[in-house]
């Protein structure tokens, strides 16, 4: 009955004495990639050139807030007069971000930034009293899942 005992023990501190060379397996990142934009400054303010041609310095701040890679596919902006009126888009897709010298890959839990200084005609003053901004972002995580995001900003003179 004792040697019964004492296979328990033997197995146990064999167990406990043996090396495991087997790697431990290292899980997937949980969840989702998740980003965030701001907009530096908020309101953009514009700049006049010359009489009727405007600079709108501002630099957009995009947050991974998810734990995953992201990877950035589109940034757009609709400008609206009056809510509704559609004053300008841009678009900038992974290849344009790209030869602008600009990242479109973020890292989890990291930020980019881009910084952007249209050029534009606003041919009537009056127009900075109601003009605003939505800027989207378009993306995926590294498992494919979408990370999109928008943010509305105003503009002033």
């Amino acid at each position: 009955m004792k040697r019964l005992l004492l296979i328990p023990i033997a197995l146990t501190l064999s167990f406990c004495a043996s090396s495991n060379d087997s790697p431990i397996p290292i899980q997937a990142p949980v969840g989702r990639g998740s980003i965030t934009i701001d907009i530096i400054p908020n309101p953009i303010v514009a700049t006049r050139v010359n009489d009727e041609t405007y600079d709108f310095p501002f630099e957009v701040v995009v947050r991974e807030t998810g734990g995953r890679d992201v990877e950035i596919e589109r940034v757009t902006a609709d400008v609206r007069a009056l809510g509704a009126i559609p004053v300008a888009d841009e678009s900038y897709d992974a290849a344009k971000i790209r030869s602008l010298g600009y990242a479109t890959r973020i890292p989890a839990n990291s930020e980019v930034r881009y910084r952007f200084t249209p050029r534009k005609e606003v041919p009537d003053d009056r127009l900075f009293g109601s003009v605003s901004a939505e800027l989207r972002a378009i993306a995926h995580d590294d498992s494919g899942a979408p990370a999109n995001a928008s943010v509305t900003v105003t503009i002033r003179r």
